[in-house]
């Protein structure tokens, strides 16, 4: 049962986050407008992140009334919880544009290759987690080999081109993959200390990223949800790709919030991770493209990690399984015990009842 899930995680997030991505470029990239008018590209991006994060919270919210799940064990610390990874979540982001501006697009990539590193990081200096050896090995095998494939691929002339990456912008960039460090560990952290479910983590993070970024887009001295209210009135077209957008990745989100929710922070990005790897190696084989020696040496490595990660997993839903059963036995047997005592203790009993009888008569 362990591997289904664990290939309805990877199947779930992979298709719903290609079909999100592909949506996302449209909703950016498209000029909306006749060819009689002047056609303009939509670029009201907080605006478009605030209706994705209401339309998931929407989404999981129907998702737990349906499976009747309640609200009742949500307090106010967990809340507090809530919020302060929403806040984190929101603010992250904003490190990774702004080192855009100072190092190339390969280094931002390999960087959010690395990913698993600050997770596992963060996890044992804010909470003391304890990790097993073989997730070690799994994160050192798919970061090198991940990365190593990222800096294999072969560079154009434009890209050599690009000014080289500054130390302002790594710094940069470190910054985002230690917040997000910090909000995955905390994720990890309310799952073991709250018994919640994925889905209201996704509700409440979701309602209050929305609640941000409303607060922030509603000031007076921002702009931006007047110029894209009157966007969407001007082009009513951009409407339903905004919507679309926003329920692929809510959808998305529920396949991400499961895997959160049953395998952890570290085997969610694991699969987030490589993610992009697979994309490019689907199109070598659908395009033919070549890759060298290493590359191909690097696929090896990040396929021996998902290997050895979904095998332990697989070992590890086993052994839960066996010892259950056992437990199962075990308080079994004790039941009998129990039944066989009482049993012993009526029989005993009535024939005291019958000698105390037949002394009065």
């Amino acid at each position: 049962m362990t591997l289904v899930n664990v290939l309805f995680c990877f199947i779930g997030i992979y298709s719903c986050f290609l079909t999100w991505g592909i949506l996302q470029e449209r909703v950016s990239t498209t000029p909306y407008g006749d060819k009689e008018t002047k056609q303009q590209k939509f670029k009201y991006f907080i605006f478009l992140n605030m209706i994705q994060s209401f339309m998931a919270s929407i989404t999981a919210f129907i998702y737990i009334k349906i499976s009747k799940e309640n609200f009742e064990i949500i307090n106010n610390s967990l809340l507090k919880k809530f919020l302060q990874i929403a806040l984190l979540g929101a603010i992250a982001p904003t490190f990774g544009y702004e080192s855009l501006k100072h190092i190339d697009y390969p280094t931002l990539t390999l960087g959010k290759t690395c990913k698993l590193v600050p997770v596992m990081l963060m996890s044992i200096i804010l909470y003391r987690r304890k990790f097993s050896f073989y997730q070690y090995i799994v994160v050192m095998l798919v970061t090198l080999g991940v990365s190593s494939f990222m800096l294999l691929q072969p560079t154009s002339e434009k890209k050599k081109a690009v000014e080289p990456s500054s130390l302002y912008g790594t710094i940069l960039l470190s910054i985002n993959l230690l917040i997000d460090g910090v909000v995955c560990s905390t994720q990890d952290q309310i799952f073991s200390k709250y018994k919640i479910k994925g889905q209201h983590m996704m509700f409440f993070m979701n309602l209050f990223s929305g609640i941000l970024m409303a607060c922030w887009l509603i000031n007076p001295w921002n702009q931006e949800l007047f110029n894209a209210i009157t966007f969407c009135k001007n082009y009513p077209n951009i409407i339903k790709d905004i919507l679309l957008f926003s329920l692929c990745g809510a959808l998305g989100q529920c396949f991400i919030f499961f895997t959160l929710d049953n395998f952890g922070s570290l085997f969610l990005n694991t699969v987030t991770v490589t993610r992009k790897f697979f994309t490019v190696l689907l199109s070598v084989f659908i395009f033919d493209h070549k890759l060298n020696i290493g590359q191909w040496l690097s696929v090896g490595l990040v396929f021996f990690g998902i290997g050895l990660e979904v095998y332990a997993k697989q070992k590890g839903g086993k052994k839960v399984s066996e010892k259950y059963d056992k437990s199962i036995q075990e308080e079994n047997r004790e039941l009998e015990k129990l039944i066989e005592e009482i049993t012993k203790r009526k029989q005993v009993n009535g024939v005291i009842d019958n000698i105390t009888k037949d002394k009065t008569l």
